[in-house]
């Protein structure tokens, strides 16, 4: 009887753990600020006892919901009232700035020089004169505006216009013709039947990715043995 409890308890303890991430939306952790980090973790534990908890289980039941809550009634007020915003969720910090380095806003984002210049390289900035400006975000990711002389070139610095990219869909996967995704690109089994031939591609059971886009630029990606 206990066995058949403990499964029922951890089965709705899971399913209201989904419910309330689904609630939440979802964020990478390198998106998640410290107090949504906590939250996460705290509702994650609460979600841990719940399933175990035989004869109150209401209790971190009413925990997760009061959490959620929280949560929510926070984000609502974040976003009615701007002014808010710093103390809930906080600040980004300027740490340079036009070639100058903030000793001060350093010690305010609790970051040493070596962390700071790690931050840089991941970004792909090994010279910090090529750095016109560093933000550290709430978050805790480096946000870098580069010297203007350091930046990739554009199209609109050359003074040229390319065509639009547009969006790929997938209309072979793992040897299966997508019908649905072929008929939104307005094509159709013997429009791709052709490209198959085209390619020197004798069935689509041989294609384990094929991406096509409005433009009707196709690619296919067939299937190799493994090494």
């Amino acid at each position: 009887m206990k066995f058949i409890s403990v499964c029922l308890t951890s089965l709705f303890s899971y399913l209201a753990l989904f419910i309330i991430t689904r609630i939440l939306g979802h964020k990478q952790v390198s998106q998640l600020d410290s107090f949504d980090y906590i939250t996460g973790i705290t509702i994650g534990s609460i979600a841990a006892e719940f399933a175990t908890e035989l004869e109150e289980f209401w209790k971190p039941f009413i925990a997760m919901v009061i959490y959620l809550l929280a949560t929510i009634l926070l984000g609502v007020i974040s976003r009615k009232f701007p002014r808010t915003r710093k103390f809930i969720s906080g600040t980004s910090i300027i740490i340079m700035d036009n070639g100058k380095l903030y000793k001060k806003n350093l010690k305010k984002a609790k970051l040493d020089l070596n962390e700071f210049l790690m931050m840089c390289r991941e970004e792909g900035y090994f010279d910090l004169s090529g750095i016109q400006s560093a933000f550290f975000e709430c978050n805790g990711k480096l946000t870098i505006l580069p010297v203007s002389t350091r930046r990739p070139v554009i199209p609109e610095d050359i003074q040229i216009k390319p065509a639009q990219d547009t969006l790929f869909a997938e209309v072979i996967m793992d040897g299966k013709i997508l019908d649905k995704n072929l008929k939104h690109l307005g094509l159709d089994v013997s429009w791709l039947s052709k490209k198959l031939c085209e390619n020197g591609i004798s069935s689509h059971k041989d294609v384990f990715l094929a991406v096509c886009d409005k433009n009707q630029n196709i690619q296919f990606y067939k299937k190799e043995e493994d090494e």
